[in-house]
């Protein structure tokens, strides 16, 4: 009974938070306390596939739904973002019967991954795709082995793991797992000999704190490594993207399979290459996955296309307290080789917690922005003088940059004259108020 009352409460309070515009978590939190083994209770569907990691969990999953779904399958997922226990809770009953058999032929959940070991405390995934661990909002998440331990009680060993080879953390998720199933990329053109960033997270073996030596770089800490010491070395690869041209926005998937890529970021690879590499898994032909991540456009907002004065603009989403997510959209923009207009907002550090906290504004390499096609560089929000100073401290001339207090003033700033591109790069805790400020294409 109590698991009864738990479904119709979540259903209840979930169609009441429709109304309202609210509730993905709420109804959750509310049938757990009713009935706080309730997903130990509930018939799940035989596929049960999980993502985690700091960055390109709410793309992939986006990717790894439209695959299954052109596939036939009936796919069940957290399309609102909401990966904690709370919003896994409203999901999996919110779409039960009150008899507790959940419907669709897929569980495909984004998964925080601080509370990856209290989601999967009553069931395990089948699939659990883990993306990179780098450094992410200091604040909660302290440095990337802090976050490996807390992901590591959620793996269960029946569950099949699906890796990023090419980042040495990740990679260690595997030893004593015998379900283990790898992704990387190959060396490439964008592969580079050298460490390339503020910091280097990969200079010492995580088994054993050994110096580590690299064939290349792709970015950051991920490419191909080996441990001078024990020998703890990049695995080989069960899907790969085996070729790569980032500046015509094309690669070519396991040898035989070409991909165009609507945003040529080397972020897009990855996310496309862990939705691939679980859909392989599930079964689905490699036509179909072709046919639905060509050309994809991701639709959870992490790049929006807009108009301001004359202006055609593309917000790129960069998590504040992400230095990494920060230097691949800043990569993306040097790479581009257009005249632009940059525009940096820093108003509220977070979405969830107060803060005050910006190091790692220093950890972020602004010296990307020191290339001639970067005509101005805007800089607004509540640390603009935080901002302003980490400026200072970089290659990026003086001249090119202004600071606004409000996101409006620099909003008018860029209405007034140019027309030349512009690339806006901020959090999803400060993107609301540029869109709605300017016009968004469709």
């Amino acid at each position: 009974m109590r698991m009864i009352l738990a479904i119709i409460t979540c259903k209840l309070l979930r169609f009441v938070g429709k109304l309202v515009g609210k509730g993905s978590s709420l109804p959750g939190k509310y049938a757990l306390k009713i009935c706080p083994d309730v997903l130990g209770r509930v018939k799940l569907p035989g596929y049960i596939i999980a993502v985690t990691g700091s960055n390109g969990k709410t793309s992939t999953v986006e990717m790894i739904a439209a695959i299954l779904r052109k596939s036939g399958k009936r796919v069940v997922y957290n399309e609102e973002g909401s990966n904690q226990i709370e919003g896994v809770t409203t999901l999996i009953l919110c779409n039960s019967s009150l008899r507790g058999r959940m419907r669709g032929d897929v569980l495909l959940l984004e998964s925080d991954e601080r509370y990856a070991r209290r989601s999967f405390r009553w069931f395990h995934p089948t699939h659990f795709a883990i993306t990179n661990l780098y450094r992410d909002q200091l604040t909660r998440n302290g440095h990337p082995e802090w976050v490996y331990d807390a992901i590591l009680p959620a793996i269960h060993p029946d569950s099949t793991l699906v890796l990023n080879a090419d980042d040495p953390l990740v990679s260690c998720f595997a030893n004593g797992h015998e379900k283990v199933k790898w992704f990387g990329l190959d060396r490439c053109s964008i592969s580079a000999p050298e460490h390339r960033g503020a910091y280097n997270d990969g200079a010492l073996c995580p088994v054993c704190g050994g110096r580590m030596e690299y064939a290349y770089y792709h970015y950051e800490h991920i490419g191909s490594y080996r441990c001078a010491v024990c020998g703890y070395h990049r695995h080989e690869t069960d899907y790969a993207v085996t070729e790569l041209d980032l500046e015509k926005g094309r690669l070519v998937l396991d040898g035989d399979t070409e991909i165009q890529l609507a945003f040529h970021s080397i972020y897009n690879v990855y996310n496309i290459l862990a939705a691939w590499s679980v859909c392989s898994l599930v079964g689905v032909e490699k036509s179909v996955m072709a046919a639905v991540i060509n050309n994809y456009v991701l639709k959870n907002g992490r790049m929006v296309q807009f108009t301001l004065g004359s202006h055609h603009g593309t917000l790129l989403t960069s998590k504040h307290e992400n230095s990494v997510a920060y230097d691949t959209n800043l990569g993306y923009i040097r790479a581009a080789k257009e005249p632009c207009a940059v525009l940096i907002i820093v108003d509220d550090i977070s979405r969830k917690y107060f803060t005050g906290e910006t190091s790692w504004l220093w950890d972020i390499d602004f010296d990307q922005l020191d290339c001639g096609h970067v005509q101005q560089v805007l800089l607004c929000g509540k640390y603009v003088n935080d901002l302003a100073l980490r400026f200072d401290c970089s290659n990026v001339p003086g001249e090119k940059v202004s600071c606004y207090k409000t996101v409006p003033q620099a909003v008018e700033a860029l209405k007034d004259g140019g027309s030349e591109e512009l690339y806006v790069v901020t959090c999803f805790s400060d993107r609301d108020k540029l869109l709605g400020l300017v016009q968004q294409e469709r």
